[in-house]
């Protein structure tokens, strides 16, 4: 294999390169050193540099993943946000139509008691107007009979 050939004479070289006294340095030649670099990235099989490519779209993907389902849990959170102040607000407005609902019955109680004592109260004068004039008429007729049992006894 091309790539273990190429290994293999980077090692010969360093093997062969002068060393540096008393250090474990090697003086190695720069050109050919980037020269079996360059061979070791062409020699690299295809699925390589495809595992490489694949590698970073995954993290792409992952990355694209989170931010996604941080918008959908934050859309979700204002959603039911928005639900709980519509249950709310409904819960409100039935408690304020109980409320009107309430003091309406009340109101009607008591015009209706309102109007049952005006027409009582109507009922009684009228009542008393009545017996006033019964009484008048009563006095009248027997003053008629009066006046008509004293031409009668002339």
């Amino acid at each position: 294999m091309e790539l273990f050939n190429i290994l293999n004479e980077m090692e010969e070289l360093i093997d062969s390169s002068p060393r540096v006294p008393m250090t474990k340095r090697v003086l190695v030649d720069e050109d050919r050193l980037l020269d079996y670099l360059d061979r070791i990235r062409t020699s690299l099989p295809e699925e390589l540099r495809q595992a490489k490519w694949v590698l970073q779209e995954r993290e792409k993907v992952i990355t694209d993943s989170k931010r996604e389902a941080l918008r959908i849990m934050e859309d979700a959170e204002k959603q039911l946000e928005r639900k709980a102040d519509e249950s709310e607000v409904a819960r409100k407005a039935q408690e304020i139509a109980r409320e009107i609902e309430a003091r309406a019955e009340q109101v009607a109680v008591q015009i209706k008691q309102g109007a049952r004592d005006y027409a009582d109260e109507i009922l009684s004068n009228l009542e008393g107007n009545l017996s006033q004039i019964l009484e008048e008429i009563r006095q009248g007729r027997m003053e008629l009979k009066g006046m008509k049992q004293s031409k009668e006894a002339v």
